[in-house]
């Protein structure tokens, strides 16, 4: 089907009824799984409350052996594509302190990137679909999945065959923002999040007496010569246009004042928006970290964790949805970003294997401004429960046009 030629199949004013009529069991929802948030891979509990309100719904339901996924697949009424909208349900482990009625109830965990409300979004427009179902020329899966906070569970679904039987055609996710004004939305062709890799380097020297340090061979300098060898790195040598950032945020080394130690470790983060950039920053690190270790006369092992990969949507896809949440919401109401940002994404990893987009739904609540919210994965961080009815009816809409 052409993208192009798809915004039809709804109409903006029934669709936002639809969604709001649904809002307080949506809300009701988003409170029960945020006042138990679960991490990583194993979400019984908050799969368990996905599944109960999904029961009512003429839906096929399968969930993760390897995780706690739920994959529920809408048929509608008549042969066509089948389009996958994702919300991820895990929480962070880091403690909350919004004070809210229905604020965690387990120590350090927290719901503060908003997989709480993407989960219950996605669950509202399930309920709003099934009511179109004869409309559908297709099918829709909703994808619940764990893991996305760095235990890639987009990854874990792929290889337990969500993509594997080919009739998935495209893909759309959302994703709050809780410093962008409420019931807006974001999103650009192309990078839209960077790449994820972790970097972990350790220094060998030989230790000494701090008052002698001409008899010893100190790590701590050499890591301190690293550090900023690595920044000079970065700013000679990668294009502008093809940004990347690292960081260096660990530095450990020695017991005592008077105790030059026999190593240093350090640890950091490496973002890109492009894979050449990725792959180039690699091999430059990897040179500079043996250089500036072998000048100094120390030895140095450096390992580069693989993160998630550079979050790229699709550009026919990002023009179709931008016309479908214009159709919405109003055109002013979505901006289209001339910028990537830093974070990442395993949505990523869906959009390796089929075309597809992910979009920004502002949710900043409205007693706050831009400047007194509070970003993603703060432990105040709190969101616009009004707006989740527009993250549902675009969802909706997303899949009503595209099998219209």
């Amino acid at each position: 089907m052409s993208m192009t030629s798809a915004r039809v199949g709804f109409d903006a004013t029934d669709l936002r009824a639809e969604a709001q009529d649904g809002l307080s069991e949506t809300i009701d929802l988003r409170r029960a799984i945020h006042a138990e948030p679960e991490l990583g891979l194993e979400l019984p509990q908050t799969q368990a409350k996905i599944l109960a309100a999904l029961s009512d719904l003429d839906l096929e339901i399968a969930t993760g052996t390897a995780q706690s996924s739920i994959v529920a697949t809408l048929k509608g009424g008549a042969e066509g594509p089948t389009i996958l909208l994702r919300g991820d349900m895990d929480a962070l482990p880091m403690p909350e302190d919004t004070g809210l009625d229905f604020a965690s109830t387990i120590e350090n965990r927290m719901h503060a990137c908003g997989h709480d409300a993407h989960v219950s979004m996605l669950v509202g427009a399930a309920k709003i679909l099934v009511k179109h179902q004869a409309d559908l020329r297709g099918n829709v899966k909703f994808f619940f999945q764990p893991g996305e906070e760095g235990y890639g569970g987009a990854a874990v679904a792929i290889e337990e065959g969500l993509l594997e039987d080919g009739t998935v055609e495209a893909g759309f996710a959302l994703h709050i923002d809780p410093l962008r004004r409420s019931g807006t939305f974001w999103t650009r062709p192309g990078a839209l999040l960077a790449s994820a890799d972790e970097i972990y380097i350790e220094v060998r020297g030989k230790g000494g007496h701090a008052s002698a340090p001409h008899g010893a061979t100190d790590p701590v300098t050499t890591a301190a010569a690293i550090i900023t060898e690595l920044q000079t790195m970065v700013t000679r040598t990668v294009d502008v246009f093809k940004p990347a950032v690292l960081t260096i945020t660990t530095f450990h080394a020695g017991t005592t004042t008077n105790v030059i130690p026999e190593k240093a470790e350090l640890t950091g983060t490496l973002r890109t928006v492009s894979e050449s950039t990725r792959e180039a920053m690699h091999e430059s690190i990897e040179r500079v970290v043996a250089g500036i270790a072998a000048a100094h006369g120390c030895e140095a092992d450096l390992r580069i964790k693989l993160g998630y990969p550079v979050t790229v949507n699709d550009g026919s896809f990002v023009d179709f949805a931008v016309g479908v949440l214009g159709d919405l919401v109003g055109e002013e109401n979505v901006v289209v970003e001339p910028n990537p940002i830093m974070g990442a994404e395993d949505w990523s990893y869906i959009l390796q294997q089929i075309p597809g987009a992910m979009a920004f739904l502002g949710v900043r609540p409205p007693e706050l401004t831009s400047k007194t919210a509070t970003a993603c994965h703060s432990n105040r961080m709190m969101l616009d429960e009004e707006a989740m009815a527009t993250g549902s009816a675009a969802y909706a809409a997303i899949a009503m046009s595209y099998l219209s």
